[in-house]
């Protein structure tokens, strides 16, 4: 069941008349139907109405959304996650678990596979998409060990030469105790410096939320690309707002104040590339949204395989420090 937000009410009244109308045309499991033929061509003809009436208020719903807006598409439960990219896009997956040293986060995926035929290390964060998964992905909040087995299979990659593909969709490292306790901040920082190290090629893309250094663990990358309605930021509009001004309340504010839609990350120059989404964002056609990323990684991905290790960490490190460059 599709599962609207609060902006795309209009949509929603729409699309329930339109759900009425067809079960009122579509004959009883008798088969035969109970209105007549001309009745039964009147509601086609008003279903059509109504559909074409309805993705004209979504299509310019989706044309003006706000930034707050985009962090409620974002967070949409329905939104494709990373083991739906993994699935649909890498043949012969093998998932790897366990950071070698306490234990295995189930908020980072990751493993081997094939993409379009050549061999390829995937890891991303792993939000869940129902009570029982988001519980056990931690909604996609990693802990040190997490981070850690992001680092093992960096590091795997670069021992036997094979790219890096990555789908990030976290709000943010987990902020428990124990998470503290283990060496979180030693951890995001190890695998920032493990990607930036990496002696292969390395493809983040911003699925969802880019949450601060949890989601830069794993998108320090040489191409970083970035759904139309994700969001990137260093913080979660609502903790910026509780920051600010104490007030959970003004997270549309904060939103507005952060930057963190695509179209703002583009302009900064820290993404890469935008990736479209079909019309009512990504959890309206999963399937097309998981192809329109994998067709942007199938075409940028040969060109930096042909670079020699020593090339790929040069440019990967200067695509960083500009940056942080004035005027650059």
């Amino acid at each position: 069941m599709r599962q609207f937000l609060d902006f795309e009410k209009p949509v929603a009244e729409l699309e329930t008349k339109i759900d009425e109308l067809r079960l009122l045309s579509a004959p009883p499991e008798g088969g035969a139907r109970p209105a007549g033929e001309a009745n039964s061509v009147q509601i086609g003809d008003e279903i059509a109405k109504l559909q074409e009436k309805a993705d004209k208020q979504l299509r310019a719903t989706y044309a003006k959304l706000t930034p707050w807006q985009k962090v409620q598409v974002a967070r949409h439960a329905q939104r494709p996650h990373a083991l739906d990219y993994i699935r649909t896009l890498i043949t012969d997956y093998m998932p790897l678990a366990g950071d070698r040293s306490f234990a295995n986060d189930e908020a980072v995926v990751g493993g081997i596979g094939r993409f379009e035929g050549r061999s390829v290390v995937v890891v991303g964060t792993e939000r869940g998409s129902d009570l029982d998964t988001r519980l056990k992905h931690n909604f996609g909040m990693a802990r040190p060990e997490g981070y850690r087995k992001a680092v093992r299979l960096v590091e795997l990659a670069g021992r036997f030469g094979l790219p890096i593909l990555s789908f990030v969709d976290t709000p943010g490292a987990f902020p428990g105790i124990d998470a503290e306790a283990r060496g979180q901040a030693e951890a995001i920082a190890r695998s920032i410096d493990a990607c930036l190290a990496a002696p292969v090629p390395i493809l983040a893309t911003v699925i969802g939320e880019g949450g601060s250094g949890g989601a830069i663990a794993l998108a320090a990358g040489d191409r970083v690309f970035m759904l139309e309605h994700a969001i990137y930021s260093v913080i979660t509009p609502e903790a910026c707002s509780s920051i600010l001004w104490r007030d959970t309340s003004q997270a549309t504010a904060a939103a507005e104040a952060l930057r963190l839609t695509a179209q703002d990350l583009k302009h900064f120059r820290l993404v890469d590339e935008i990736v479209p989404e079909p019309l009512g964002g990504a959890h309206r056609d999963p399937a097309a949204a998981i192809r329109n990323v994998g067709q942007l990684l199938r075409q940028a991905l040969p060109s930096l395989c042909q670079l020699d290790p020593s090339a790929l960490r040069a440019q990967r490190r200067e695509k960083y420090l500009a940056m942080g460059r004035l005027g650059s």
